[in-house]
Formats: C-alpha cells, structure tokens, sequence
C-alpha cells in the first residue's frame, strides 16, 4: 500500500503565520521534527516516512524558512523560535512529546526541553550546540564594538541584496550538490523540489529569507545556556559527524553541563550526518526510541 504524503498546517506565532507537515497518525505517541538553518521541513521526509505508522510525525518550518512567514525586520533571534517550537507543541495540544532535531534546530530544541522539561520524553540532537568554546573565544576576541559595526554593515549589505536567482531548477539543484558532497543525487534533488519557489520570471529562489545569513552578535550568555542544558530531564542522544566542522561535546567539555546526555559519533559523516549516513541514523535512532 502507497501512503499519501503529509498535510500542509498552518499555526500562529508572534502574528507571524509558520508551517508544518502533518504526517497523520494522531492518537500514536508525537514525534516533533526540528530542521536546521537555511533548511526546511521536507528534508526529514524520508525518516518521518520510516516513522509514520508508529508515531505521529510532525515537521515544522522555522520562521523566515520554507513556507513559513519572514520576519518583517529581517533578525532572527533563537529565544523567539524557541517561542515558535513551544506555541506549536502548544496548540498540537499533545504533548509530552519526542523530538528530533538538526543543528539551529537542535539548538531551539535543547533550549525548548530544559524550559519546559515536563513536555519531553526524549530529545535527539544532531550537531545542535552551536558554536564551540573555542570558536565562541576566537570571535570575542574582536572587541564587541567592531563586531556591532561589522553587523550593522551585514546587515546594511543584505537588504540590498535581492535573492539570488537561478535560471533552472537544475541550477539550484548544482547548488545543492555543492554545497554538501555527501549527498545523494535523490538526497540533493529533494532537498531542492522543496526548497525553492518558482518566480513569476520562470526563474527559482531558495525560500529562506536572505537575511538568515547574518545571525545577531550576541546570543543568550553562556552561563544561562548551561543552566538551561542542566535542567533536561529527558534522555538526550547527541549525534556528531566525524567528517563536520562542528565540535563534538565529548571533547570540548560542555556535555558536562548535560544530566541526561550522551553523545555518539558517525564515522564517514559530516553536518547533515542524518542524511549522509541514513541507515546508520535510522538505527541509533530506532534503538534510542
């Protein structure tokens, strides 16, 4: 039997209207899907396809992503799609929930769980913690003024900067290649079918807003982040790619700010290590669940 694909929702958020995929199932155990930054929802179809008929599997757009709403001023703080991840898990009214999550999203999701410890049973992080403390030392050590103006100047340049258009759909698809080799070409024309729109002009854009690339200076201080990290409750599985930029918890020291955490590493995996290495996810996910 072929199952049909999601539904299309809508939710309000801070008068800001975002969307989700609803893969059905309601009265099975929900089952929350967090994508990363310059992402979208569709990109976890094909664990949300293996999870369907046990679960009830919800994907969600992050404001200013896929077919969610951009913020009318164009800055993107992580406290306010947390707000996004809590009024959605609100207004499914079926929580506690589990949820899996990617990078950016990772990092709205730990914040979610360690806000609201009650509402999750299990959380999956992948590659969610943001920068590494090093990196973090390595940009204060330009002085906080510098790095106010250089934002400002970003910030100045992206609103100037019309999204870029590609001729065809095949342009956007080489894009996609490019930017993540470890994709398959099956990977890398899905993650394009859904991640762009179609212009009046015939051309495509990416349907994130163009201002994503220039995050705030200042996020929330270390010192609050680990507190909310120490007050999960749900059994935590942080994941890392081997092959990644980003840095492993296990070796920077802030896993020890988690209770309820550990970490595993994907060999031959980088960022988007749920794609790259998807049998292997699926399994330590299918054992941790």
């Amino acid at each position: 039997m072929t199952h049909a694909g999601p539904t299309s929702q809508t939710f309000i958020s801070q008068r800001l209207r975002l969307h989700y995929v609803d893969w059905g199932n309601r009265g099975k155990p929900p089952l929350v899907l967090v994508h990363g930054g310059r992402d979208h929802a569709r990109s976890w179809d094909w664990v949300a396809e293996q999870l369907r008929n046990d679960w009830h599997v919800v994907a969600m757009d992050h404001r200013g992503h896929g077919d969610s709403d951009w913020v009318s001023d164009g800055n993107y703080q992580t406290s306010d799609m947390v707000y996004d991840l809590a009024q959605l898990i609100h207004q499914l009214g079926v929580g506690p929930v589990t949820i899996v999550s990617h990078s950016m999203g990772g990092n709205v999701s730990l914040r979610y769980a360690g806000t609201f410890p009650e509402m999750v049973t299990k959380l999956v992080a992948i590659e969610g913690l943001g920068p590494s403390p090093k990196r973090q030392a390595e940009m204060r050590e330009t002085p906080y003024p510098e790095r106010a103006r250089e934002w400002i100047d970003k910030k100045r340049a992206a609103s100037a900067r019309a999204p870029r258009k590609y001729e065809s759909i095949e342009t956007a698809f080489q894009r996609m290649i490019e930017e993540n080799s470890y994709l398959t070409e099956e990977q890398a024309r899905h993650l394009t079918i859904h991640g762009v729109n179609r212009n009046e002009d015939g051309t495509y854009t990416w349907k994130f807003d163009p201002h994503l690339n220039v995050w705030p200076i200042e996020d929330v201080a270390d010192e609050f982040l680990h507190q909310t990290w120490a007050a999960i409750t749900a059994p935590t599985l942080l994941l890392y790619g081997s092959d990644s930029w980003a840095s492993n918890p296990e070796g920077d020291g802030r896993l020890d700010n988690f209770n309820t955490a550990r970490v595993i590493e994907f060999d031959k995996a980088g960022h988007w290590l749920h794609h790259d290495q998807f049998d292997r996810f699926m399994a330590t996910l299918g054992d941790f669940l």
